[in-house]
């Protein structure tokens, strides 16, 4: 489990009213899938099963979704190439086993797609408004649409109606979008670069591709959401790959379209060699390795350091969430810098005590167990975390340090004491 999935283990357990309190403040555009989380858990609270087994069936079900498609402009056999393509793509296995809700809101715009070309309006309407709700940058797949649909009335007024209904949850999560995504930076030439390969093998595959309607529906979806997510992020860093997983439909149709019609032997063995490299990434991201950290690693790693009476401190305070998806052990150490917790303070982290209040506990603690990030990542700037940095240096010694999968353990303890 890493942090993300941590938050949405935690916000998931907490009571209905609780929950509703922190979407009012921050993670709104999550809110529909900690809802879903929350009845999961109330029926089986099967820890890290339970966390991940909806976005499995929704992989399932997205695939699905493709190959509906496929069959539709192509045929049974580009359906069963396709569907296939789709779930062994790499960021797809990613997030088919994440505790998040990328996977759900790829079924949602699979099989909104499907329904708009049956022009069943209404459903799609709900579909794809489903969609929008689990993560509201789904609307983009809109756009991807309208190449092949603007013409239709229907589709028309499910559009607006989509936007309509999406409308409250963009109100509400533009209050806090600063909060929820400063942390961003503008696309890295790593992104371009990534959007520049997968933009040259779409239209690769689109050229002479005999199903022109196929083309007209894959085309869009593939590179319009990623590409208009990554232009808008130049002036509002908004983009990451997993916020337009569901874009990847677009190259599945393809592959499944060429490859069903190839006479050539070529083409298979292309395909055969790239999914020697596809297993083995397929193997790895089943691994903690796979992951940013490891919260129940470092949970683990604190339970075998702490003390009774010993201090805990986060560094910065939003590395509280690896301990947060513990709460037994949590509960049995004093986190000195803590002013409400997540709950009291409708939040997904706490709030935390002035710097001269979080000094002041900390020279009252004869030992303190701090978690940080791994060297050479950037130290906040906030006066609070200055104060916990300055404090630790200038009164406390060093005793042990343990690195685990993303994160750092570090007991400290008054000079002359570590023994």
């Amino acid at each position: 489990m890493w942090r993300d999935e941590s938050t949405t283990w935690q916000v998931a357990h907490r009571p209905l009213p609780e929950l509703g309190g922190l979407l009012g403040q921050v993670d709104a555009v999550h809110g529909l899938h900690y809802l879903l989380m929350h009845g999961v858990f109330a029926l089986w609270d099967g820890g890290l099963w339970a966390l991940r087994l909806p976005s499995v069936v929704a992989t399932a079900l997205a695939a699905a979704g493709v190959a509906a498609v496929a069959h539709r402009l192509a045929g049974e056999r580009a359906a069963l190439i396709a569907g296939c393509a789709y779930a062994v793509l790499p960021p797809v296995q990613m997030y088919a086993q994440e505790g998040r809700s990328y996977a759900l809101v790829s079924a949602a715009v699979a099989w909104a797609t499907y329904l708009m070309l049956r022009e069943r309006w209404v459903a799609y309407g709900v579909v794809l408004l489903l969609g929008c709700w689990l993560h509201e940058f789904a609307v983009l797949a809109l756009l991807a649409h309208a190449p092949t649909a603007h013409r239709a009335r229907g589709w028309r007024w499910s559009a607006a109606a989509v936007c309509a209904g999406l409308l409250p949850l963009a109100l509400v999560s533009a209050r806090q979008a600063q909060a929820q995504l400063g942390w961003l930076g503008r696309p890295s030439w790593q992104d371009w670069l990534a959007y520049g390969v997968l933009a040259a093998a779409v239209l690769l595959l689109a050229r002479g591709c005999a199903q022109r309607e196929l083309v007209r529906v894959a085309v869009p979806l593939a590179l319009l959401p990623a590409g208009l997510l990554m232009a808008v992020s130049l002036v509002h860093p908004w983009y990451v790959d997993r916020y337009v997983l569901y874009a990847l439909a677009g190259p599945a149709l393809l592959i499944g379209a060429r490859l069903a019609r190839t006479r050539s032997w070529w083409p298979w063995l292309l395909v055969a060699a790239l999914l020697v490299p596809a297993g083995w990434w397929s193997v790895r991201l089943r691994t903690p390795e796979a992951r940013k950290d490891d919260v129940l690693a470092v949970a683990a790693a604190v339970r075998e350091r702490a003390r009774p009476g010993d201090a805990v401190l986060f560094m910065p305070s939003r590395r509280r969430e690896w301990l947060l998806s513990s709460p037994d052990l949590y509960a049995g150490l004093r986190d000195v810098a803590l002013d409400r917790g997540p709950a009291a303070s409708r939040s997904l982290h706490g709030t935390e005590l002035p710097p001269e209040r979080i000094r002041e506990a900390l020279l009252r603690s004869p030992r303190v167990v701090a978690l940080l990030d791994p060297v050479g990542q950037p130290l906040d700037p906030y006066p609070a975390e200055a104060a916990k940095r300055d404090t630790l240096a200038a009164s406390f010694e060093r005793c042990s340090e343990t690195a685990v999968r993303g994160a750092r353990i570090v007991v400290y303890a008054r000079p002359g004491d570590c023994g």
